[in-house]
């Protein structure tokens, strides 16, 4: 058995080789086969209209400072079907050769933004004689990805099976944690003993690398998966394999659902909330795979931060799940029970009574706690919600009477770890019921913030080598969070029209984000697990997973099953405790990770362990560049030769189309509602070669998505883009 488990993976890696090298044959005497660890990419590849730039390193600081790479002057995009060059071009040198102190590499950028052909290239040194791995170029190259970015949550729940045709064959497992004393009769765990006080606490996700579960932690994960499915619907379809697919939701939403309907049942009558449960020694239920884990497990006290986070989360999900007749009732659930712990909470929000020590530490790990000033900045984010799911005046005001709660807004500094609040704020600007003053307040501040930019993480700028800047400081434990972060917060720039001029910087900033993820890094790794088989040449093998643990079957992907592919790992952390390790200690800050998964005393889950909030937040800031439309009554498009932009999207009063600069052809013009309805039949634009910019009329439109669909009448080129509209 073991000897054909190595020969599968030997057969994997041997074919995966061939494929990345399909044209390194002696007979061509091309000379090309050999792979430069200095060349990085995005490994899954670029879209078509995308900035394309390669980063080519040379170390100096750090793990691999014996090494040492000097490239040719000169660079070639080569295509992986024929070698054939379809372009050359000279490479620059960052920062006139100085060393970038966060990675401790020197470098130089190889800008390939000309290609934008459909197909698969590779980068090629012609005096080095090495290459890139093979990447791609298209129009949908992160599709599968962000599938399979999505599938972690499945893999992460709990109280399910793990079962085919949902859970690939390595990963099947039998039903978890529904054992005596465990989530369907979990006892409160400052009164053990008593039989009476047994609650259903089953459902929900593993939260993080161990099989607990949290009622704060997952704030940020539901309003992030929540706002990923409103700002980009068409990107998720009712097939991605999970036992909901096909019912006529989402499947984002089918997930939020799992983890909604945990938290309703931890949601008691009077509106309390329970904050967490699970485990009550580290040793307990800490073997692989989760099915075979028998200790008791407990539930926790209730908590005003754990009230205040699910009014909000009810509130947000109960306005998204109205849409859809079949989850009326579910809808209506949320909406009672999101009014049932406000009404709770909101005394104690009036005394300034709240909770901040209420998670002792006694159900192991992780401090769930919200500190007082957290929990009125999330109290306004949940009024937000109520606001626009009622409409009632009284929310409306607690918002006006508790702005000053919001740091963001007083100080203009947006946070990139309150997002919750951040885009709460944000959408309160669009409400009719808004209060016009308060709401210039809000864009006012971040206009501010953006306009400054004193972190200079609004926009892209050269300050990082690898393209992706943050703080140095920001660089700690669950780092790979903040990176998504900043992508996002780019985003809201863009999706509320701020600083509007800078459009084009904040764009850049988030495609550069998703390819630090992607491979664009000093490790040249991509930040997920097992990504093989979807075009990852390098990617992360092991990671701090109960299930996936040290010495378990699922330890390393390389010489073990693995853990199965899109988990999101915490990523560097300049602050790693134990200093004998190095790496991850002793390293500029974007070098400080290491591809383990060995728990105490080497604590490995401080880098490399996963976490449904660092999930998120990624597929968040991926679903921005999917441009897959999943829908099937989406109009169909054969071809996509154009490259256009629609500014601003969300749209109110008019939208500007801007085509590529070197079309001179006339344009005809579609439009399609959200459920493939053409609403306007090809309306003729007459355009000049440098002047391809249009703008049109959106008064009486109603609020929703469109696509805009445009042709070119001579020679035949189409592009599909949506637009959002939102009066």
């Amino acid at each position: 058995m073991r000897n054909t488990l190595l020969f599968a993976i030997l057969l994997f890696f041997t074919n995966t080789l061939f494929s990345q090298m399909a044209v390194c044959d002696d007979a061509n005497n091309d000379n090309i086969c050999d792979f430069s660890e200095y060349i990085h990419i995005d490994q899954f590849g670029y879209l078509r209209a995308a900035n394309k730039v390669a980063v080519i390193s040379n170390p100096q600081v750090g793990f691999n400072s014996n090494d040492s790479f000097t490239p040719s002057n000169q660079l070639e995009v080569r295509s992986a079907i024929d070698d054939a060059i379809v372009y050359s071009g000279a490479i620059q040198i960052w920062n006139n050769g100085a060393t970038h102190t966060q990675s401790g590499d020197k470098g130089w950028w190889f800008d390939f933004s000309s290609v934008g052909a459909i197909g698969e290239y590779f980068i090629y040194d012609p005096i080095q004689e090495v290459r890139s791995p093979n990447f791609k170029i298209g129009n949908d190259v992160y599709g599968d990805v962000i599938k399979s970015a999505m599938k972690m949550f499945y893999y992460n729940r709990c109280n399910a099976t793990k079962e085919a045709p949902y859970a690939a064959a390595d990963w099947t497992d039998g039903m978890n944690f529904m054992n005596p004393l465990q989530d369907a009769n979990c006892r409160y765990v400052y009164d053990q003993g008593n039989a009476s006080l047994e609650k259903d606490l089953s459902g929900g996700w593993f939260d993080a690398g161990d099989y607990n579960k949290y009622v704060t932690f997952t704030n940020r994960v539901i309003h992030d998966l929540l706002w990923a499915y409103k700002e980009n619907p068409e990107v998720f379809g009712d097939d991605w394999n999970i036992p909901e697919s096909g019912n006529g939701i989402p499947d984002i939403l089918d997930e939020v659902k799992w983890e909604l309907e945990w938290l309703l049942k931890m949601t008691n009558a009077d509106g309390s909330v329970h904050i967490k449960m699970g485990s009550i020694s580290h040793s307990d239920n800490a073997a692989a795979p989760p099915s075979i884990n028998t200790d008791q497990r407990y539930y926790g006290p209730t908590c005003t931060s754990a009230a205040i986070a699910n009014a909000s989360m009810f509130a947000h999900a109960a306005k998204v799940f109205q849409q859809y007749p079949s989850m009326s009732n579910f809808a209506s659930t949320l909406e009672t029970n999101a009014l049932n712990t406000w009404n709770h909470v909101l005394p104690a929000l009036n005394s300034n009574n709240l909770d901040e020590n209420c998670d002792d530490g006694t159900i192991k790990a992780g401090d769930a706690d919200w500190s007082a000033n957290d929990q009125k900045e999330y109290a306004v984010a949940a009024a937000v919600y109520l606001l626009d799911l009622t409409g009632e005046d009284i929310y409306n005001q607690y918002v006006v009477n508790h702005m000053n709660d919001l740091s963001m807004v007083g100080s203009a500094y947006w946070d990139v770890y309150k997002m919750p609040a951040n885009d709460a704020i944000l959408h309160y600007t669009t409400l009719s019921e808004a209060n016009a003053s308060i709401a210039t307040q809000i864009t006012t501040s971040l206009t501010n913030a953006s306009s400054n930019n004193w972190g200079g993480y609004f926009g892209w700028n050269t300050d990082d080598l690898y393209r992706s800047h943050m703080p140095t400081s920001a660089y700690h434990w669950g780092s790979n969070l903040t990176k998504a972060g900043y992508g996002v917060l780019n985003n809201l720039l863009l999706k509320y029209g701020i600083n509007s001029n800078a459009a084009q910087g904040y764009s850049f900033k988030i495609s550069e984000q998703i390819h630090y993820f992607h491979g664009v890094n000093p490790l040249g790794l991509v930040y997920l697990s097992n990504m093989y088989g979807l075009g990852g040449d390098r990617c992360v093998n092991e990671m701090y997973h109960t299930w996936f643990n040290n010495g378990t079957n699922w330890d390393n992907v390389l010489t073990s099953l693995g853990p199965p592919p899109g988990y999101v790992v915490g990523g560097a952390n300049k602050d790693f405790t134990i200093g004998t390790i190095s790496p991850p200690s002793g390293q500029p800050a974007q070098k400080s990770y290491l591809d383990w998964n060995t728990g105490w005393p080497q604590n490995s889950w401080e880098i490399s362990e996963p976490a449904i909030y660092y999930q998120s937040g990624y597929i968040r800031l991926l679903a921005s560049q999917v441009v897959e439309i999943s829908t099937s009554t989406a109009p169909m498009i054969e071809k996509e030769e154009l490259v256009i932009v629609l500014l601003p999207n969300p749209a109110k009063d008019q939208v500007t189309i801007q085509m590529n600069a070197d079309v001179n052809d006339n344009a005809l013009i579609s439009l399609f509602s959200a459920d493939g309805k053409e609403l306007l039949q090809k309306m003729r634009f007459e355009t000049l070669k440098g002047d391809n910019q249009f703008l049109i009329s959106l008064e009486g439109w109603n609020d929703g998505l469109y696509f805009v669909k445009i042709e070119l009448e001579k020679e035949g080129g189409v592009a599909v883009k949506k637009l959002v509209v939102k009066n």
